[in-house]
């Protein structure tokens, strides 16, 4: 198991481009389930999770090949209408193949997802919204078993309680392909989620309402081959973001998807940190003196749970205090010990996190808990002096695509070992 080294203090300087969004790219696999013909992915980034799905689509009998950031799939012949634990015990995505597995071949065995250890996140919202257009599910030994009513799934009006991000990516998928209209409200609005709407579109699906809470899907007969570019990883570039701020450095990122950062560059700007919009890129320049910040996480168009662990961080090194508030995921913190052992001082109570700023990190050994959690402590180190050792980096390879190579081309000090 790899372990990542270190040596902190060095300011970032040049250019980078960012890679194609996991969280994107991940529903986007999904939708060849529906299609009758190939569906060609590109800006596809390399990574853990991506390449845990493709092994499931192969497993159920589709063709996956995959070259140069292009991904080809072709889901016509699917034989075997299941996602067996062995293979997403590690991946919460695996929820997503549910409903396109429904509404194409009418049933379904699914195990119940992992993934990171951040919070309960259930996927009881998924399989009452698929009951309600007709579906019979049973869950058995840790699968979720479902079969679509015969002639299958059924349009219907599908409020989420609460809003969720494969939820409604999972329904918007199932009703291209049922019977009449769905209206699914209170939807996610996240630009993953238009993102894979768009490549349904593209697939011949009717779906309107892109980027608002309520959408509208009106089932078709098939969905057809397409051609899809999988949008920026937005979370990427608020991470090289805070990189460069956190290291009093200047940096041009290429390939920045603006209007889904609106809420990240807001608050790295009210941190003291300057932004300046070039096309598509963003040239983000920092003399190292940060002001202290205060975040609450929300859904889309808010502040993302996504970038809460490296904002806090940049938060280490604030110059007085900040509050954190984390109202998306309950175990979203485990990041926080760890980053102390830099000399981060940090408060909890329940979901809120009171950093009051340091005048200096020290390197010290760490270990990542998850995703983003180790993003975070990879940007603490690069502000802290001296070395600093990360264990369990796999977190980092399931979501950031040669994250440690990017920041080390920008003149950081990193290096992989082996456990």
């Amino acid at each position: 198991m790899d372990k990542i080294l270190i040596e902190g203090q060095k300011p970032l300087k040049g250019e980078v481009r960012v890679s194609g969004a996991k969280n994107a790219a991940l529903p986007l696999m999904a939708t060849s389930i529906l299609g009758r013909g190939p569906l060609a992915l590109e800006n596809v980034p390399d990574l853990m999770d991506l390449r845990t799905m493709a092994r499931l689509l192969r497993h159920m009998g589709g063709r996956v090949e995959a070259s140069g950031g292009r991904v080809e799939l072709d889901l016509s012949s699917l034989t075997a209408p299941e996602a067996p634990y062995e293979l997403v015990k590690t991946m919460r995505a695996s929820a997503l193949v549910l409903g396109p597995l429904l509404a194409r071949h009418g049933r379904a065995r699914v195990s119940l997802p992992g993934g990171c250890a951040i919070g309960a996140r259930p996927i009881d919202l998924h399989l009452k919204a698929l009951e309600a257009m007709g579906a019979v599910i049973d869950l058995d030994g840790g699968y979720v078993v479902a079969r679509a009513p015969e002639g299958g799934l059924v349009g219907a009006h599908i409020h989420f309680d609460s809003v969720t991000v494969t939820g409604t990516e999972n329904l918007m998928m199932a009703a291209t392909l049922a019977r009449g209209r769905t209206i699914i409200s209170n939807a996610a609005r996240e630009p993953e989620v238009t993102d894979t709407a768009q490549a349904l579109l593209a697939m011949g699906a009717r779906i309107s309402g892109l980027g608002t809470d309520e959408l509208t899907i009106e089932g078709v007969d098939e969905l057809g081959p397409a051609t899809h570019r999988v949008m920026a990883d937005r979370i990427e570039a608020g991470t090289l973001i805070v990189a460069a701020a956190l290291t009093g450095g200047r940096v041009v990122i290429r390939g920045c998807p603006h209007e889904a950062l609106d809420a990240v560059y807001d608050k790295i700007r009210e941190a003291g940190v300057e932004l300046r919009v070039d096309g598509d890129g963003l040239e983000v320049e920092s003399d190292g003196h940060i002001i202290s910040t205060n975040i609450t996480t929300q859904p889309h168009p808010g502040f993302p749970t996504d970038m809460q662990a490296q904002f806090m961080a940049l938060m280490t090194i604030g110059d007085k205090a900040s509050i954190i508030t984390e109202t998306i995921f309950e175990n979203r913190f485990m990041h926080v010990s760890e980053l102390s052992r830099l000399g981060a001082d940090i408060s909890l109570d329940g979901r809120t996190a009171v950093i009051k700023g340091v005048s200096r990190l020290s390197g010290a050994p760490m270990m990542a808990t998850d995703l983003r959690a180790s993003a975070s402590l990879i940007l603490a180190a690069l502000a802290a002096k001296g070395q600093s050792e990360i264990a369990r980096v796999y977190h980092l390879d399931r979501g950031y695509d040669k994250l440690d190579e990017k920041l080390n081309s920008l003149g950081a000090a990193i290096r992989r070992v082996k456990a």
